[in-house]
Formats: structure tokens, C-alpha cells, sequence
């Protein structure tokens, strides 16, 4: 079975010039090899009609899917269909129902819709539309000498919709046609980093197993994705199960679920089952923990309440955190083991809850205490036994380590409502 390789073109000079982030290729990079078409190259091109055009001749020499994002807009700088029609051999031509899509929007408003805008409704000769359900600039998907194109346009917000809805049922049809259909199941990492857990699979992953193994990172949490082709899901299953086994011997300690949410969201699931209460006292992180568990639906089951103590006073008169803790001479600061200790301590009684969190700590840009940034400390207190505290050492800017601090405080929560799990069972048996 033939292997089908991707090419990704991103149009626009904003992205040349560092205006704004490509998160599409990202995005596009993901979806595509959930697909099993591996993406071997990412281009970006400028708004210029000669250079889109020679980025499209070397991607058709290379690629089997291309797929654009971007320079489908209303202005004169918006070329990816002119160049793709020239390259192709293909006119353009305005796309009725899109154009009365655009029409519809500008209907009833005060100013009336300029000439250009025709130019959001231009499909090539001969291709398929693909429908925008949130925007007014109609994609195009096209075959021609065993090459797929896809148009897709540059808002995050337009592309995602389209390539899920319009883009991957296309490709299925004309591109993945004699393909098994495709299983995923998705692994879920903390405490770990994506390089050391990659390393840890390293044998794995090199060796291209079925499934196949695909990690990827963002602050504080690592995604595996093991995908897999089979006749049916029964197959699939128990391929994938077979592989996650495999990695869950390999790193128990790291792994808090089989399938895509938050630790939050699994702490607040296995808090709930052990009918265990929790409260929170952040400094650094300002509420980011708080926030965190009170996004996940039926948190109010489990977390009380908690506290904001940013400053010393607050520290002093809500937490009752000794005076000669947080200022003196000998004073080991705010930012410091002991006063970590003493705020999981006082917000677990203040609430009178089974558990309760801290954070403290330097999120920078400067110093404070003249202790540097990234100094951490996270407590967590547990009804009838001794608090528990870890110091952390965190890199970043100053929205990176407070992420970090509030994973790394959720991490060290799973791993303490593991064992007790552990130990529950060891009881019962």
C-alpha cells in the first residue's frame, strides 16, 4: 500500500514577517497524519504571484497532497487560487452558491458590498467547492495527475471547521479510497517531558510499529496518539490496547489516562469516586489552579474553594502564615518550603477539606527575595498525614512557569491520589 506524502504551502507575508504564528501547519501537520498521510514538507510563501507559483511546481514534484492555507481572501493580494489555476492549467470562475453566501452577509448592512468581495466566491475550473461555515471564502479541493490540492483559507477559526468537515471527507473519497478506515486512541502524560518520553519509546517509535506512535507536547502535558488502519474496530481495539499496554509498563508513573482530557479533569473524576474533597492556595500562579479545576463540569462536587494569598498581608490574615516566616532578618520568605507547607495547611482547615494545594514561588520577569525566577514551591496537604512538599526548578517566561507550577502541582496530586488508591486496594484484598 503506497504511501501518501504531504506538502503544506502557508501564504501570507504577515507570517514572513513574524506578525503573526503559522498554528495552521501545526494544526494541518496533526490532522493530516491522524489521516496516516505523512507530511514531509511546510512551506511558507509570501503574497507574491511568481514565487506562490514555484512553491506550488516544487511541492507537486514532491508531494502527493498539497494543502494551502491562506491568500483566498478578498484583496488583490490574496492569490493562492489565481496561482494554483495558472499552475494547474485551470480558469476560475465565480461559485454561485458561495457568492450568494457572500451577498446574504452583506444584505441589510450600511455600506455595500465592494467589487472584491466577488473574489471570496472564485472556485477553479472543474474542482470542489468546500463549503466555510464560519467565514465568506469558499475552499477548493482538486485532482489532477494523480496530485490532490486543497485550498483552505487562514483564519484558525475558518480553516479548522472546513478541513474537519468539508477537506477530510474529500480526501477520503478521492485520496485514501482503497485505505482501511483509521482508529486512534490517545494517551495522556504528565510529569514528563516530551523529549524524555519520547526517549523512552524511542525503540518504538523509530521502529514504525502498527499502531503507530505520535507524540506531542504543550505546557505542562504530553499527548500520545497510536493510530492504526484495520477492517473493523474489533481489529483496531485490540491492536491499540496491545500498544498501550506496552507503554503504560514503561512509564506507570507518568501515564493518567487512555483518552484526550486534562489532569484536572481526571483528578476531579477520581476525587469524585473517592468522594474526596480539595481546596487551593496559590500565590504565583494567581488563581490558575483554581481556574483550571473549576473548568471541568461537576468540580463543584469536589473543590470547596481556595485562596488568592498574591501578597504577605494575605498571607498573614488569610492563611495565618507566621509573620516571622514571610519578613526578618532569618526569614526564610515567602518564597520558601516552610510557608508552601503552612498554606496547604491552613487552606485545608480554613475549608476543612480531605486535601488542599500551595503554590509559591518567582514567575518573573525579575526576582524577588533575591531568590531567581522559576524558584517554586508546591505543598499538598492530606487529612491525618504529613504534608508533602517540592521544591521545582522551572524554565520559561513568566506565563510558562506559572502553567508549569500548576501542572506540576496537579501531577504530584495524581500521584498522591494513585497511591492512595493503592492502598485502599491492598486493604481490601
Amino acid at each position: 500500500m503506497k504511501a501518501v506524502k504531504a506538502e503544506i504551502i502557508a501564504v501570507g507575508t504577515e507570517l514572513l514577517l513574524g506578525q503573526i504564528t503559522n498554528t495552521n501547519a501545526r494544526y494541518l501537520s496533526q490532522q493530516l497524519s491522524y489521516l496516516g498521510i505523512d507530511v514531509y514538507y511546510q512551506t511558507v510563501v509570501g503574497d507574491n504571484l511568481n514565487r506562490l507559483k514555484q512553491a506550488i511546481e516544487l511541492a507537486s514534484s514532491r508531494a502527493d497532497v498539497i494543502v494551502f492555507s491562506g491568500g483566498i481572501g478578498p484583496t488583490q493580494d490574496d492569490l493562492t487560487k489565481d496561482a494554483l489555476g495558472e499552475v494547474l492549467g485551470r480558469s476560475l470562475h465565480i461559485h454561485a452558491e458561495s457568492m450568494q453566501t457572500v451577498e446574504k452577509f452583506f444584505e441589510g448592512r450600511d455600506k455595500p458590498m465592494t467589487e472584491n468581495n466577488r473574489r471570496q466566491a472564485i472556485i477553479l475550473e472543474n474542482s470542489d467547492p468546500l463549503r466555510n461555515e464560519v467565514g465568506l471564502a469558499v475552499g477548493v479541493a482538486i485532482s489532477q495527475n494523480e496530485k490532490h490540492y486543497i485550498v483552505l483559507p487562514g483564519p484558525p477559526k475558518e480553516l479548522q471547521p472546513m478541513f474537519e468537515n468539508q477537506a477530510i471527507p474529500w480526501l477520503l473519497e478521492h485520496v485514501l479510497t482503497d485505505e482501511y478506515p483509521i482508529y486512534s486512541k490517545m494517551l495522556k502524560f504528565a510529569g514528563i517531558g516530551e523529549s524524555a518520553l519520547e526517549d523512552a519509546l524511542l525503540d518504538l517509535i523509530s521502529a514504525q510499529t502498527d499502531p503507530t506512535i505520535a507524540p506531542y507536547a504543550k505546557e505542562g502535558e504530553v499527548t500520545i496518539r497510536l493510530t492504526t488502519k484495520a477492517p473493523d474496530e474489533k481489529e483496531a481495539m485490540s491492536k491499540l490496547k496491545a500498544m498501550e499496554a506496552q507503554i503504560r509498563e514503561r512509564l506507570p508513573e507518568y501515564m493518567y489516562a487512555d483518552r484526550d482530557i486534562t489532569i484536572e479533569n481526571q483528578i476531579i473524576q477520581m476525587m469524585t469516586g473517592m468522594k474526596l474533597t480539595l481546596a487551593a492556595a496559590e500565590s504565583c500562579t494567581g488563581g490558575l489552579v483554581m481556574q483550571n479545576l473549576t473548568t471541568i463540569p461537576g468540580s463543584a462536587l469536589v473543590f470547596m474553594g481556595g485562596v488568592v494569598s498574591y501578597s504577605n498581608e494575605m498571607k498573614e490574615q488569610i492563611l495565618n502564615v507566621p509573620h516571622e516566616l514571610l519578613e526578618g532578618e532569618n526569614a526564610p520568605g515567602a518564597v520558601s518550603e516552610e510557608v508552601a507547607e503552612v498554606m496547604a495547611d491552613q487552606a485545608r482547615r480554613l475549608l476543612d477539606t480531605d486535601f488542599a494545594v500551595s503554590v509559591t514561588g518567582v514567575a518573573g520577569p525579575g526576582s524577588s527575595e533575591r531568590k531567581p525566577v522559576g524558584l517554586v514551591y508546591i505543598a499538598i496537604a492530606e487529612r491525618d498525614r504529613k504534608t508533602e512538599v517540592f521544591q521545582l526548578n522551572l524554565k520559561g517566561n513568566r506565563e510558562a512557569i506559572r502553567i508549569r507550577s500548576a501542572k506540576s502541582l496537579m501531577y504530584r496530586l495524581w500521584l498522591r491520589l494513585k497511591q492512595r488508591e493503592n492502598e485502599q486496594l491492598a486493604e481490601q484484598s
